[in-house]
Order: structure tokens, then sequence, then C-alpha cells
């Protein structure tokens, strides 16, 4: 089994539209942002001086001690109170438009054609489940053993084999993202899957 590199010459015939100038950037940018905040849990949470299990009676009487006034003992100034403008569990997703995806998509699969790091082959399947031939197998397409394999669909045997080697992400050509094609060193894509990208980023 063996792997050419796609060129952008190849990579128009199939129906990739190469971005050449500097378009999309910001797109790229709004896309992996939002693809990273959907990500975040927004649990962290903290207790105001409402919500501190504290008595609310005044500490001291309000004159004659000598000591500062106190009104309540859950003040931000007080260790053990309250905190001030603390973090809440919130939502950090962000409304990204297909059309932008779709930029963003065209933009990064580019880029990656013009640094010759995109290598096209006809499949990606391996005849046991060992993770061994695989990465012998990823190491032969590409070159290095950090990779990003896209394809139209896997055989069990190549996920078995594959799911333990964090290095290498096997994902199918109708979920590949934008960020996806930027986290690895390396990208192996098959033949059907480079036309099923094209149909996406042409829709």
């Amino acid at each position: 089994m063996s792997s050419t590199i796609l060129t952008i010459d190849a990579a128009k015939a199939a129906g990739i539209p190469v971005v050449e100038n500097g378009r999309y950037t910001q797109a790229l940018h709004d896309v992996v942002v939002a693809y990273r905040a959907a990500r975040r849990s927004g649990t962290a949470n903290t207790k105001s001086k409402a919500d501190v299990n504290l008595s609310g009676a005044k500490p001291w009487r309000q004159k004659g001690t000598g000591r500062a006034r106190a009104g309540y003992k859950s003040s931000p100034i007080w260790v053990g109170g309250g905190v001030v403008f603390g973090p809440k569990p919130r939502d950090y997703r962000k409304n990204i438009s297909k059309t932008v995806k779709r930029a963003a998509l065209k933009k990064a699969i580019s880029e990656r054609i013009k640094a010759g790091e995109v290598f096209s082959v006809e499949r990606v399947e391996v005849s046991a489940p060992k993770t061994k031939e695989f990465v012998s197998l990823v190491a032969t397409l590409c070159g290095s053993h950090s990779a990003l394999v896209v394809s139209h669909s896997f055989s069990e045997q190549t996920y078995m084999a594959a799911r333990n080697v964090q290095s290498v992400h096997l994902v199918r050509s109708s979920d590949v993202n934008a960020e996806d094609l930027l986290r690895f060193k390396k990208v192996i894509v098959t033949n059907g899957a480079l036309e099923e990208i094209a149909k996406r980023i042409n829709s």
C-alpha cells in the first residue's frame, strides 16, 4: 500500500477549491475557537456572600469595641466569606453558521495541501487488529507517527488496531472538521473521502 502527496493541481482536479490567498483566515480562527469552547465543561462555581453557610448575625456591636464595623460574617473581605464576581456554571458554546464552517474547512485543507502535508491513498486498512501493524502502516504512508486518517468508512479491524494510538486519529469524511485537519502533523485521506470533502465544501 502506497501513498502520494496531494498537490494543488490534483486537489483542484478532485474538486477541492484550494485557497491560495489570505482569505478565510478569520473564519478558520472563529471555528476553531468555537469547537474548543464547546468542549469546556463550564462547571466552575463559587459561592457569593448569599450562598455561604454562615450566620447573618452581626459579629459584634457597631460602636465601642475599637474594631472596624462589621455587619455579617459572610463578607467577601473575611476569610471564609463569599467570593466577589466569581465564576458560575455557564455554557461556553458559540453559534457558528454553516457557511463559516464550510469556509474554515476549505481554508484548513488548503493550507495543509499547500504545505505538502496531505497524502492520498486508495484505502487504509490492516489485515489484523494489531496496533503494531497499524503504526507501521501509518509511518509508511506519511512518514510520521502523528497523523489524521480520513476515510469514507473504516473496517472493525482498523478501528481496533488504532484505538490505543494516541498520535493517530481516525475520522470519517462526513465528520472531519477544520480543527481535526490542524491537530496532526500529517493528513492521510482516501480518494473516496476526498470526493466527499469536495462535495461538503462546494455544497
